[in-house]
């Protein structure tokens, strides 16, 4: 039978019933969660300390990376900081993914001398954030590792605010086992917005932002608006991130070092927009672990421009969105997947404003990008 055959549709539709469609749904949402809980500090401790006594018994020292550079990876060791090689016999595990050490990571390593060393083993993650290598996209290439929060960083007008990069990194921070604070920056450039921005775009932005909030608000992801020219919404985001390891990420040229710059007196250097593209220039090369006063760490991470979520299928995205899994059980086929199917549920709460518009159309376009990225050439 034809895949083109209406016929074979309908017998898809209805192979499975809804109850197994919601266990499978169910079984892939539990294969991303780690055995972690971001809760648990008390067995996440005693695991770190039968780490650092293994590790000392080995003869190794336990220290963990701060930053990763071409002159080789930072590890910190109680104060301490080793300038480490990766041992020959780790880089044979390489496969699946770009980088074996991440910024996070907890280390064993041997001292060369006073200050250089040879990483021997790296401990188990509670956590990560990663993406698609942009090169070869079937590798994954590790952002952070072991933090507790992605600070999403996003802006007004330069660059635009992009909710469908907002989305994609939620879904690699659950994948990941972090939580989300989606953060808005330059929220000053709505009342004092550029020279040479047009009215048209201006409201444009003011829309897209409003219905940013009120979505994302909607199902219970924090949403800081800020500005770390004026200050506005600082305060904020440093009791957020205070106790805590947080990552901040996203699209160049937001402004996240300077965030990091107004939150914890870091003296990260920034750089300007690019005119001619208004985008932003990639001025964080590397990854950096910076401590805060009071308690907690954050990381700067270089600029990107796309964000490939590591290891999605299309079938999965939903499973992501909970306004939108919530309610798929009630459309007409099980395995509805809310793009042209009758009597979808998913499609009239849209059109009736109790799913936001925002949203489903972000899922219906990372659904088309994974159509894409897998369709044969």
């Amino acid at each position: 039978m034809k895949d083109d055959d209406p016929l074979s549709h309908e017998e898809q539709y209805h192979e499975k019933d809804k109850k197994e469609w919601r266990a499978e749904r169910k079984e892939r949402s539990a294969r991303d969660r780690s055995k972690y809980k971001k809760t648990d500090w008390d067995k996440r401790l005693e695991k770190e300390r039968v780490m650092r006594a293994e590790a000392t018994r080995d003869g190794f020292e336990r220290g963990r990376v701060l930053a990763i550079a071409q002159s080789g990876i930072l590890v910190d060791k109680d104060g301490r900081l080793f300038t480490c090689s990766v041992r020959g016999s780790l880089k044979k595990e390489k496969a699946r993914i770009k980088n074996l050490i991440a910024v996070g990571d907890f280390v064993h390593f041997t001292p060369v001398d006073e200050q250089e060393g040879v990483i021997e083993s790296v401990e188990e993650r509670h956590s990560v954030l990663s993406r698609s290598e942009n090169i070869h996209r079937h590798r994954q290439q590790l952002i952070a590792v072991n933090i507790d929060q992605v600070l999403i960083t996003t802006s007004i007008l330069v660059p635009t605010l992009k909710p469908t990069l907002i989305d994609r990194y939620l879904i690699a921070t659950e994948k990941g086992n972090m939580s989300p604070v989606i953060v808005i920056n330059k929220i000053d450039l709505l009342t004092h917005p550029p020279e040479g921005t047009l009215d048209k775009d201006l409201e444009n932005e003011r829309k897209t932002f409003e219905a940013t909030l009120e979505a994302y608000r909607a199902i219970g992801i924090p949403v800081l608006p800020l500005s770390a020219t004026t200050g506005e919404g600082l305060d904020a985001l440093k009791e957020i991130m205070q106790g805590k390891s947080s990552v901040f990420s996203g699209q160049s040229g937001t402004g996240k070092s300077s965030l990091i710059n107004a939150t914890i007196g870091a003296a990260l250097q920034t750089g300007e927009i690019i005119e001619k593209t208004g985008k932003g220039a990639h001025t964080t090369t590397s990854t950096h672990l910076l401590p805060i006063s009071g308690g907690g760490f954050c990381i700067d991470t270089p600029g990107i421009k796309s964000f490939g979520v590591w290891d999605l299928k299309a079938e999965e995205v939903a499973d992501y969105y909970p306004e939108i899994n919530d309610l798929a059980p009630n459309c007409k086929y099980p395995n509805c997947t809310h793009f042209s199917e009758p009597e979808c549920a998913v499609k009239e709460a849209v059109e009736k404003g109790e799913i936001s518009r925002l949203r489903f159309d972000s899922y219906c376009a990372l659904i088309q990008s994974i159509k894409e990225k897998y369709r044969p050439r």
